[in-house]
């Protein structure tokens, strides 16, 4: 085995590695609440990890406890591919990253269930990154196409995670804590699989149980900021006071509990303790790194390098949610972007590999499973390029990075992982 294709095996594994410390199966079950002492509990699921959360959750109280399968009921929502066998809770496959009609029919659905509980039940949100998406339930006056509209666009511009949310809570009958308001007066207790930079309770999923501190200004000045076309009832929307979200304040939020089960840090001790335990220096940048994907790529090219020339063997680490401004008509996510304006910037430098992927496995893409989750790049990148007559500059320029990996055949392709803790970067570097 050559060394690249060393380095690329190790890379491989650390990105496995940080899935499966995040995976509902190794964290999800001891923080399981306990049945309530006579109601029902009503499990409501949405996002990537849904299907394996509802699934575990399952087998928990069904099984280990022996709860009588009349008092566990609900509803869970999922990705397209993403469901996991259930037995007694449905799992519906809906759209994302655009939501669609499935994703309208399961926030109806849950909304019903919410809004049917007793103060003698428990309701169990299970959370995970996607639910933003697999719940839609568009405000008074909206339509499912203004909000995919609405989606579309802010998904392009370049805002980060909170500033969407922002947007979707504020156009929303089930976020921004709608749904938990729905709930009360039942106990509610929500577990989350974190996807976002600072795991903010509010912003994960949208926060559809947690009060909202967002206003329905701020939602304006995002989309003024971003430069968003805003059709005239998305206007009326974001104008009517009666669209304001619960706020801290509200009673209806005395009896909710909010708990994280997995986080971006979670997935990152993981792969500090691999790498340390190959001999190699850990560079951790941290789990909450935004900006533009390019950028970014060229600030850890530059680090990269400065790394080497002190002689130092190491991988340097990273996570959060970048974005990427589109102008071009290509495919790609923010990860792929961020590998191949990597590779561009680092022009070939001999020993350095690295790998950039979702730990949800997918990276943008068209809503498909079998979509690709990131991309591996290393100092032959170019010069295979060049063989094939690939321009890298000109993939970029179209935000055509799927494009280019596929020629390369050096896509990141774990497929559905049941679990989304943000984005995980490694740059591997040897010394020269």
């Amino acid at each position: 085995m050559s060394e690249m294709n060393s380095a690329r095996a190790f890379l491989d594994e650390l990105y496995r590695i940080a899935v499966n410390a995040a995976h509902p199966a190794t964290c999800l079950t001891q923080r399981l609440p306990d049945p309530p002492p006579r109601g029902s509990i009503i499990l409501l699921a949405a996002g990537k990890a849904a299907g394996s959360m509802t699934e575990i959750a399952e087998r928990h109280y069904l099984d280990d406890l022996g709860l009588p399968p009349s008092r566990l009921t609900g509803a869970a929502v999922t990705r397209r591919g993403y469901a996991r066998p259930t037995r007694n809770i449905p799992v519906t496959e809906a759209g994302h990253p655009v939501p669609d009609d499935a994703s309208r029919a399961a926030a109806e659905q849950a909304m019903r269930l919410a809004a049917d509980a007793t103060v003698d039940d428990l309701v169990l949100v299970l959370l995970s990154g996607g639910a933003s998406a697999n719940w839609i339930a568009p405000a008074p006056g909206l339509t499912l196409a203004e909000k995919q509209a609405v989606n579309r666009a802010l998904l392009q511009s370049g805002a980060a995670i909170a500033e969407i949310n922002a947007v979707r809570k504020n156009l929303s009958r089930i976020k921004g804590g709608r749904l938990g308001k729905l709930a009360y007066p039942a106990r509610v207790v929500t577990l989350a699989v974190s996807d976002v930079s600072g795991d903010d309770p509010a912003v994960i999923g949208s926060g559809p149980t947690m009060p909202d501190p967002t206003t329905l200004a701020d939602a304006r000045a995002v989309m003024a900021r971003f430069g968003v076309d805003i059709s005239e009832s998305v206007g009326r929307a974001l104008a009517d006071p009666a669209n304001e979200t619960p706020k801290p304040q509200d009673p209806a939020f005395d009896r909710t509990a909010f708990r994280l089960v997995a986080r971006p840090k979670d997935a990152f001790r993981a792969a500090e303790a691999a790498i340390r335990g190959k001999g190699y220096d850990c560079i951790f940048l941290g789990d909450a790194i935004e900006g533009e994907a390019r950028e970014v790529a060229a600030a850890q090219a530059r680090l990269a390098r400065e790394l080497q020339a002190q002689g130092r063997r190491g991988v340097i680490v990273s996570g959060g949610e970048l974005t990427v401004t589109i102008r071009g008509k290509g495919r790609g996510g923010p990860n792929q972007e961020f590998a191949l304006a990597l590779a561009q910037a680092l022009r070939g430098a001999p020993g350095i590999a690295a790998v950039a992927g979702d730990t949800d496995g997918t990276d943008g893409g068209c809503g498909s499973p079998d979509d690709p989750a990131g991309a591996f790049i290393d100092d032959t990148t170019l010069a295979r390029a060049r063989k094939l007559g690939l321009d890298p500059a000109a993939f970029l320029a179209e935000n055509d990075s799927t494009g280019f990996f596929e020629r390369l055949g050096d896509l990141l392709q774990p497929g559905p992982t049941y679990t989304n803790v943000n984005d995980f970067r490694a740059i591997f570097v040897d010394t020269l």
